[in-house]
Formats: C-alpha cells, structure tokens, sequence
C-alpha cells in the first residue's frame, strides 16, 4: 500500500491520502481531540501517535493536525504506519452505528430559508471542493438574516489554519456578498 502525503496552507497540518475511500458518502468527520473519537477506529488509532492534534476524517484523505511542539519528521512516519496498519487488518473507518444526524441545524423559514439555501448551495459547489484540494473542510453553521453574518465551521487543514481568516474574509465573504446581498459578513465559529 503507498500512501501520498500532500503539504497544505497550514504548517501544523499534512494531508494523507491512502488510495481506498475513507469516511466516503458517510462524512466527513472532524476530531478535535481523542475524546471525540469514538465512533473512528482509525481516529482513534491515530490519536495514539504522539504528537497528533487533531484528525479530520475527507472522503477520500485524511488530514492530520499535529501539535506546534511536535515535528513532522517524527509524526508523519507514525502516521503512515497507523494508517497502513488500519487499512492492511481491513478494519471500518467509521463505526456507522454511531454516525448520526446532527440535532442543532437550525430550520429557517421564508424568505430567510431561500437565503440559507442558496448560501449553502454556493459552499457546497464552490467552497468545499475548493477547500478539500488543501485538507480541510468549510461547512454552514448558521445565517442570522437580521445582521446578515454567515456563521461557518473551519474544519481539518482549516482549522487554526493562519491563511484561513484571509481565505474566510478575501474569498468566502466576498463571493457569498457578489451572490447573495443579504450577506454583510462571514464568521469562523467552533
């Protein structure tokens, strides 16, 4: 098995691609600390390599976040190895009996929810395929139509990423201002 690594705008974050799917049509799943990787045996697997900060689980890679005391040249070896050794035993990525829906989305109705709906549309096409290319994630966390701030979710490579607020207010902000006039402005949130 030969597994790629690819840099991305985050020093503290590498991005591996094994070759077979990983979180597939079920995530993508972000794991900001081991605590919250129960429902992972390859999160948590990975967890267990000294140094490791965070994993976010792509469709198709894995990103890696490792803490700023730690080395790459002593965490991605471990890594690589973890990784193999989860796909070689042929062990599930994700539990799927502990994969659920999300219980705080947030229902907008009216003319607020075409709002939403197309806000969300334009991250969906744009955003997240553009954001994955670097090992992370951008999602839609909420839109409050009186203000007219989107409130969105960095995940992955994004995730304490330090071209991130450019990329959050440059990019994301303007596009979603050209699209959709009743956005002012975006917001990261955890």
């Amino acid at each position: 098995m030969f597994i790629q690594t690819e840099a991305t705008p985050n020093p503290d974050t590498v991005k591996f691609l094994p070759g077979p799917p990983v979180a597939g049509h079920l995530g993508p799943f972000d794991y900001p600390d081991a605590a919250s990787a129960r429902a992972s045996l390859l999160a948590r697997a990975l967890f267990q390599v000294d140094g490791v900060d965070r994993v976010f689980l792509g469709s198709d890679f894995v990103s890696i976040s490792k803490t700023a005391s730690s080395d790459w040249k002593h965490v991605k070896p471990m890594v690589l190895a973890a990784i193999m050794d989860h796909y070689m035993a042929g062990l599930p990525v994700v539990d799927e009996s502990g994969v659920g829906a999300s219980d705080d989305e947030i229902v907008y109705e009216g003319e607020t929810a075409e709002i939403v709906n197309e806000i969300k549309e334009l991250i969906e096409t744009r955003v997240r395929p553009a954001v994955a290319q670097d090992g992370g994630d951008i999602t839609f966390r909420s839109f409050d139509a009186e203000t007219g701030v989107v409130h969105l979710n960095m995940r992955g490579a994004c995730a304490g990423c330090p071209s991130s607020t450019m990329t959050l207010k440059s990019g994301i902000e303007n596009m979603l201002r050209t699209y959709v006039p009743e956005v002012t402005a975006v917001e990261a949130v955890l």
